[in-house]
């Protein structure tokens, strides 16, 4: 991940990160991107009809979301970075 260089955070509740490497994207959980499921997964919310919050951030590690995004992009890229070395390896021919 070094070659397309740093995810850089910009702080503040609205956080944004730029540096994230395209290959993101085509690691799929379903119909959907990891990256994308933990960012709608990850935001803080409130049930309309109970009025309960959800808040993922940590008072006591503020940092635990960025490093997840970290941690998800590198399990991303690696993963289809595995599954294209995967994919040019001769198949075995059962029958000899």
């Amino acid at each position: 991940m070094q070659k397309n260089g740093p995810i850089i955070k910009s702080g503040g509740p609205n956080a944004s990160f730029r540096g994230i490497p395209p290959e993101v994207d085509e690691y799929r959980l379903g119909n959907r991107g990891a990256l994308g499921w933990v960012i709608d997964q990850y935001r803080v919310s409130t049930d309309k009809r109970s009025g309960i919050v959800n808040d993922p951030n940590r008072a006591d590690d503020p940092e635990y979301i960025v490093r997840l995004i970290g941690q998800v992009v590198t399990v991303s890229v690696e993963t289809v970075r595995l599954v294209r070395e995967l994919s040019v390896l001769p198949l075995l021919n059962p029958e000899g």
